[in-house]
């Protein structure tokens, strides 16, 4: 099979993951979904220290996740996967333990000017600070013993498999606990390249 067909078909089911929620605060960011037939742009594989707790965060995908985790761990080192900080920003252990791909967008093989989708990856023991953004944002995350943050407020448990929603410019953290944090993202509106705000 190649790439372009394993990669159209990860896309999809990412798209019925998302419809499966049938909520009606995911219907701007879905209605924006670019068609099938989109033709993709070559992508050049980029492989980061972090993955190499993938397999981990396929064992601690929840049930309905696996299908997505093992996908995306097949095609792992077949996908562009970026940092958008750097050591002066968070330091040398949160980059060797964070990641994110694109696969929808104006960075990603599916062109869209309209949303970006892709996944966030986070190993054990990392905080993601507190930052803000333009672009309003959904979040899903796929495995469980993760810890979420919005605005100021206290961190909560964040339930595998429960989209967390994000408002332009709302300050929001997450943190990995024993366990890597994978999470599948989309946004809408807004820059979508934009690097996010660090709070204080």
């Amino acid at each position: 099979m190649s790439f372009e067909v394993e990669f159209k078909s990860f896309v999809i089911t990412i798209q019925q993951y998302f419809e499966n929620f049938n909520d009606s605060s995911l219907k701007p960011f879905l209605e924006a979904w670019p068609a099938a037939s989109s033709k993709m742009r070559q992508a050049s594989p980029n492989y980061l220290p972090v993955l190499s707790f993938l397999p981990a965060a396929v064992k601690a995908a929840h049930e309905k996740a696996k299908p997505l985790t093992q996908s995306l761990a097949a095609l792992s080192r077949k996908l562009t996967w970026g940092q958008t900080y750097s050591v002066e920003d968070f330091g040398s252990k949160f980059l060797q333990r964070y990641a994110w791909t694109e696969l929808i967008g104006q960075r990603g093989p599916i062109p869209s000017d309209r949303i970006a989708c892709g996944f966030l990856f986070l190993g054990p023991q990392v905080e993601y600070p507190r930052h803000s953004h333009e672009a309003q944002e959904v979040y899903v995350p796929l495995t469980h013993s993760t810890l979420w943050q919005r605005r100021n407020q206290v961190w909560v448990p964040g339930a595998a498999g429960k989209p967390r929603f994000h408002a332009s410019w709302e300050p929001h953290a997450m943190r990995a606990d024993n366990q890597p944090l994978l999470a599948l993202y989309i946004w809408h509106g807004g820059k979508l390249v934009q690097k996010s705000r660090i709070e204080p």
